[in-house]
Parts: C-alpha cells; structure tokens; sequence
C-alpha cells in the first residue's frame, strides 16, 4: 500500500469532516458535491464547482452542487463576510485532492503500477503509456469514501490548473431564468398560506384583539395569538392577506416614543452608554499636536431593500420540522428554531433555497420562524409565509447608524504625524446564534414579550463588525483607535454588506484627502507615502494608469474626480476606486474606475460580477439610502420614501482585475463598499471645494456641508 504524505489541512476540516459526505459519484456518471455555503446571488456554487472539477480532473458539466441542508451538508457557518471562497472553497479543494488520490490508489493497486504513474482526464484513470485503465465510477466499490479527510493529498498547484482561472459559465442561472430557484415560488402538497399581523412599532404590546371577524373571512383556516404575535393560515395567498389586514380593524395597541429624533441623531449615540475597546495605540506619551485638523463622518440607518420579500416554507410532520429558508447562516437558524420551538435539535431540519438576496442580516431568518409557529399550528400540513413590502421595510435590522471622530496632522514631510479615531455605534452581529435571548423577531412577541438581544461583533482577528476596517492600513506611527459600543438599540440593527468597514474607510479615506490637503500633496502621491504593502501600492497605481488621473487636475465647480484605497478587513482583497461625478442639482456619478486585487480568481466573470454589483450598491448608499422614522415607527415603507439608484442613474464602470494565481483566494463581495463612498465624497470635494462629512451625498447634506 503506498505510504501517505500528510498535508496541511483547514483545521476546520481535520477530524470533522468526511469524505463522502461533500463528494458523491453517481451512477450516471455525474458527481454531487455539498458544500456548506449557501447560494444568494454571488456565483459561489459555481466558483465551488470549478474547484471540486479542477481537483477531481473531471469536465465542469459532470459536477451537481446540493443546496445547503442540515440533515446532510457540512456545517460551515454562516455564509457572510466574504469568506465562501476562503473557506468553503479551499474545505472542497482539499477534499476533492483527497479523493482524486484514494481512486488514484486504488488504480494502482488493481493495476499493479505506481501510482505516480497514473494521471486523470476527465474522470478516466490512464496509465504513463496513455492506456486508459478504469474510470471512477468503475472503482465505486474498491475506494471507501466513509473516512475523515485527513490531509492525504495536496491541491494542485496553480500552474497546472486548466478550469480554475477561466470564466465557466454559472450552474445557477437557468433555474434563476425559469423561476424554478426561488423559494417564493416554491409549491408544497396541499400548502396553506400563512401572514403576520405585525405590532404598529417593535415594542408595541397588543391589548385587545376580536379574532372572530377573522375567523369567518373566506379560506381563514387559523388565527394564532400568542403574546403579542398575531398569524392567520387561509387557504390563498389573497384571503391571509386581506386576513392579516382585517386584524388591524380588530386590535388594539399600546406603544411609546422610543426611537430617537432623526434631526439630532449624531447626539443621541454620543449620549448613550457604551462600552469601549481600545482597537490599536501606538500614540506617543505627548498628546499636544501642533497643526491638528480634525473631522466627524455620519452614516445613518440602512435598509437591506432586498428587492424580493422575504419568505419561508414549514411543515411538521411526522415529529419533525421542515423549514426551507433564504437564510444565510442555516445551521444557526436551526438551533434558534429548536430553542424558541422546545424542538430537540434532531427533530428540525432547514434546507436552503435560494430568495432575495440581500448580502446581510434582512428578514429571512425572521420570516422562517413565523412560517414554523404556523406550520406547528397546522400540524401535517405545509404553510407558506411570505412577508410585504411593509414588513421588509419597517421590521428587518437595518445597518446601524454610525459616527466617526478624526484628528490628525502631517508634517512639513508630508508624513501624517498623528491619527486619533473614535466610532460610535451598535455592534452589527445580530444574526441567530443560539444564544440566551432568541435573534428572532417573532420570538420578542410571543407569551409576555422580551427586549431583543444586542447586537455583537465577531473577533477583530476574523475581521471585525462595528470595528472592521477601523484602524487604518497605513503606516502610520502615532495612531490611536477607540471603538464606542452603544448599549441600546431603539432600532433594530444587524449585519449589512462589509459591516463596519462601509462607514469606517468612508471616514478614513475622505480624511486622508484631508490631510494630503494640508499636506499640499496629490490624494495618490499622499497615500502611496504611507504604505508599504506591495499589492496594496499596485492596486492604487493601476486605478490611476486607468482614470489618467492629472495629479494637478482641480475641479471646475461642477466636475470632479476622487480617489479611495482599502483592503477589506485588513486581511481580505484590495480595492482602489476613482470616482468621477457631475454636481448640478444633485450629485452624479459618471463613472466609476477601480483596481482589485483578490489574489487566485476562480471564475473572473464571476468576480467581475461581485465588484460590478457592489459599486453599484455602494454608489446608491453614497447618494440616496437613508431610513427615515419618527419617534415611534419606521416610516421607510415603500420605494418612495427609501429610494435607491435607478437604472439610469448607475455609473459607468470601470474595473480591472489583478490575478495573482500564486496567492490564496480572497472574497470581493464587499470589498468595494467603502472606497466607492469615498471616493464619491472625494470628488465631490475636488469638484466643488466642499467637504460632505454626513451621508448621503445628496442635495441636503451638500447644502449643509456649504454653510458650514
């Protein structure tokens, strides 16, 4: 028997993972791989699906991806932080080389030859003569795939890759084209409809409620009451909604005034109790700085807007709990269903189908217990809940509002001399954990109702959540880092693409303009001083050569461009973006240009795609996006009052991509999210001589910012 070389493996792999369990030949000659990230939109399954055929040497057609289900796929967390590839990406790669090697061994074994003679096309086992000798599917029955992975094998080395680098065409989109992916089209034997009549506000408790007007509409099956959680079961979609709107003719509600005032909302965090953590100090014993310039940046609430509602299917049956949900994180929402529900954790089981994308924390992990404490109620029969558009609105977390304190100076040098930052803001970690006080909104309502849980942050080592991206990537000597934790949350807050990250580089690159204008330096030239990472510095030279950015250039008053650096987390992808806008009566941007660095690309197309669709994104942030509400509710309900980018108004982009097959594979998901904003605000200075601290950039803040 050959001798086994050991491997570095992904200690999430050692020990814990079997073989068999994310790989399966079947006999049509196809292969079934699971793994345990999730598909919303990003092209993840098929960038996975490339890595498991480059290992396993077979065609890109031969390779079926399973949907994410906790009854049998490897638990890897939550889908977030632009970590699929990093980690669902590299578990596949080290799993399919180990398989590769075990049918390889077996090969030689019935052969009687090295196996370092063997070598693999398509599936097919030839000899060094080019004799082909046994497929894989032949040798099913001498290779025992119910081991753990153990580091047998080493990955292919970059230079011999034939499918990982090309831009093979995505496994998800014909379903996407037909509707066949989405959960909300998804139809059950015999299934029921299910709505939510949601309180008027998030701490409103319900007083009185007459469910027999209810009960004799047309198909209403249920009316659950608990607490104040109210649900309706009909037998159409129609009749549970006009059920669910008809329960608000029949309740009575108290509430209080408990949001903050949105005029002095930068105040109100500074007022709140907080708890504090010094993120980096490496200021000097003398704190007088001479020349110190100093600066406050806002981000307010954001909406997720996924464009699609979010949706839920749950049937229990047989003592078991089905729940199909667009969650990201499924093996979480599975231990907060069986707690919440008093289910042994074996009884429930939630399969991931893909819905509306929203690349953060939204409403579908709320939306699937709803679906479930009908379902319970509707015991053998299968309920469908989908929320509105009101719901998504007025009841998903939102991004936390968030201000950033700066001071610094540079000296005659052009060397920044000083860095103090502050951030003041919840945590953004408010996903289903499993913890003490449930992550669910129907949870807070139930029985005698309860105060939802903070919000935490991940370690600053796995990339932060208010505190990613705080302290700065440059060198910078005399630098001090202060995260503020608020310890309430009137508006309930979560995870939202890049976290922290979006406002923290917002405030750090706009400052940086900052003190390259004191300095009397080019914004580039200032920056490049300041780093001594090679990519880092590649990235910002390239945007440049690609923008022909006129280091003298000054802006006419209503044109002009702005530039912005950062890699994701400290540790992730580098972005350098130059914004170019137009300003008349609001802001536009015109074009967009930007250099990224994600070291290995699996799929460019698909790595394009991320950074076209964050930009996007980010651009609409920068201008529109800001959640509007009184002291009592959420009043952002619809596309009027919470507008986003229109097709007309997105940019122009821009975008080249850097491979560096030699380096690990780093996710782009949210790279972009903080150098788009700032660049925006950058050029907008550049243009008009005028700072705009506060997002969004539109007529108001700018009208501000020129008083000030």
């Amino acid at each position: 028997m050959p001798k086994h070389i050991q491997y570095a493996l992904p200690s999430a792999l050692l020990g814990k993972s079997q073989l068999g369990q994310r790989i399966r030949f079947n006999q049509d000659g196809t292969i079934t791989i699971r793994p345990g990230k999730v598909e919303i939109g990003q092209g993840i399954v098929s960038a996975i699906a490339q890595i498991a055929a480059e290992e396993l040497d077979v065609s890109y057609s031969k390779i079926q991806v399973l949907p994410v289900d906790t009854s049998v796929s490897p638990d890897e967390g939550a889908t977030s932080g632009s970590r699929s590839i990093q980690e669902g990406g590299e578990y596949m790669r080290y799993v399919c080389a180990e398989v590769r090697q075990l049918f390889l061994e077996a090969a030689a074994m019935k052969s009687n030859l090295p196996v370092d003679s063997l070598t693999v096309c398509d599936g097919q086992i030839y000899s060094k003569n080019n004799e082909p000798l046994f497929s894989y599917w032949q040798l099913l029955s001498d290779v025992n795939l119910e081991v753990m992975a153990n580091g047998r094998a080493d990955p292919k080395q970059p230079d011999t890759y034939q499918l990982i680098g090309t831009s093979a065409p995505r496994k998800d989109i014909l379903s996407k084209v037909t509707g066949a992916a989405f959960l909300q089209d998804m139809v059950l034997p015999g299934m029921l409809h299910g709505r939510i009549a949601r309180p008027p506000s998030l701490y409103a408790k319900l007083i009185s409620f007459d469910e027999a007007p209810i009960l004799a509409m047309p198909g209403v099956k249920k009316v659950l009451r608990d607490g104040s959680f109210l649900g309706v079961v009909a037998e159409r979609e129609e009749q549970a909604i006009n059920a669910m709107l008809a329960i608000g003719k029949h309740s009575t509600w108290s509430e209080t005034a408990s949001l903050p005032d949105m005029n002095s909302l930068e105040q109100f965090l500074y007022d709140q109790v907080t708890e504090d953590e010094i993120l980096q100090d490496t200021s000097a014993e003398s704190t007088a700085v001479e020349g110190q310039i100093c600066a406050t940046f806002t981000r307010p609430y954001l909406a997720h807007a996924s464009i699609g509602p979010s949706c839920s299917l749950a049937w229990k049956h047989d003592d078991v709990l089905e729940v199909w949900s667009h969650s990201q994180s499924i093996f979480a929402l599975r231990l907060e269903l069986s707690k919440v529900l008093g289910l042994d954790l074996e009884k429930v089981i939630v399969r991931h189908a893909e819905g509306a994308g929203c690349y953060g924390h939204n409403g579908a992990d709320d939306v699937a217990l709803d679906a479930s404490l009908l379902a319970i109620s509707m015991t053998g029969i299968p309920v469908r809940v989908q929320w509105m558009r009101e719901d998504e609105f007025a009841w998903e977390p939102f991004g936390p509002a968030s201000a950033v304190k700066l001071s610094g100076s540079v000296n005659q040098e052009g060397q920044i001399t000083s860095w103090h930052e502050e951030i003041w803001g919840n945590r953004h970690g408010g996903r289903p954990r499993g913890q003490e006080i449930p992550g669910l909104l129907a949870a807070w309502h139930m029985g005698n109702g309860m105060q939802a849980p903070l919000p935490v942050d991940i370690p600053l080592a796995s990339g932060g959540g208010s505190h990613r991206n705080a302290i700065p990537y440059y060198e910078l000597p005399n630098c001090k880092v202060v995260n503020h934790s608020i310890q309430s949350m009137p508006i309930r807050s979560s995870s939202l693409r890049a976290l922290g990250a979006h406002m923290n580089i917002f405030a750090i690159e706009s400052f940086m303009d900052e003190l390259a204008a004191a300095a009397n330096l080019d914004p580039i030239e200032f920056r490049l001083r300041h780093l001594k990472d090679e990519r880092a510095i590649a990235v910002l030279k390239t945007v440049s050569t690609k923008a022909q950015w006129q280091a003298d250039s000054k802006g006419d008053g209503t044109h002009g461009y702005g530039v912005a650096f950062a890699r994701y987390k400290n540790i992730g992808s580098y972005a350098a973006v130059i914004a170019e806008v137009i300003v008349e009566d609001t802001v536009k941007v015109k074009k967009i240009f930007a250099a990224i660095d994600c070291g290995l690309m699996i799929n460019p197309d698909g790595v394009l795609n991320q950074i076209e669709g964050g930009m996007i994104q980010a651009a609409s942030w920068a201008l529109k996006e800001q959640l509007q509400f009184d002291r009592t509710r959420i009043t952002s309900l619809n596309w009027e009052e919470y507008p986003i980018l229109t097709f007309k108004e997105i940019p122009q982009l821009d975008i080249e991509l850097i491979n560096r097959p030699h380096e690990p594979s780093l996710g782009v998901g949210e790279c972009v999210t903080g150098p788009v904003a700032a660049a925006i605000a950058n050029a907008v200075n550049s243009a008009m001589g005028v700072r705009v601290r506060n997002l969004p950039i539109n007529q108001a803040n700018v009208i501000a910012a020129m008083d000030l």
